[in-house]
């Protein structure tokens, strides 16, 4: 569970530019927008697509991670991945490089939980035949810890 792991909070406020700098830290181009989460949204914590974050108030660090991840599984038209392999492989990746949890303790979580991940996972708008990815560490199989992600860079 990562809630218990890390308990700080984004403010709505800080999350657009928390969100573009974790983007171009990734090599990424055109981060989503982060928007309020609507008042009616009382069962959902938050949400996100491809161009779009939608976000309360504050926001648990993991959350946003966790919104993040499902920008970089969904197309522009809406095809998601949903919570499965491709969208935990990012997740995981996300949660490793920004919030320093254990890889590890995420594998064996995961496992644990019968949950697919999807190692090296990259995100669905990139053309995958210009990406250089590292080799997966013979040490940890399950879950990768990359230096960076292996993201597209900027042109």
């Amino acid at each position: 569970m990562v809630a218990p792991g890390d308990p700080t909070f984004i403010p709505f406020a800080c999350a657009q530019k928390m969100v573009d700098a974790i983007w171009a830290d990734l090599g990424l181009l055109y981060p989503p927008a982060v928007e309020k989460l609507p008042r009616n949204a009382t069962a959902t914590m938050a949400s996100a697509n491809r161009l779009s974050l939608f976000l309360p108030e504050q926001t648990p660090s993991w959350c946003l991670l966790h919104e993040l991840a499902h920008a970089l599984t969904t197309t522009e038209d809406g095809q998601s991945d949903g919570h499965g392999a491709l969208f935990m492989g990012l997740y995981v990746q996300l949660l490793q490089k920004y919030l320093r949890l254990d890889a590890a303790f995420l594998a064996a979580s995961l496992l644990e939980a019968g949950i697919a991940v999807q190692i090296g996972a990259i995100p669905v708008f990139l053309d995958t035949a210009k990406m250089h990815l590292p080799k997966a560490s013979s040490a940890n199989k399950c879950v990768r810890t990359p230096t960076k992600m292996p993201l597209q860079t900027k042109a």
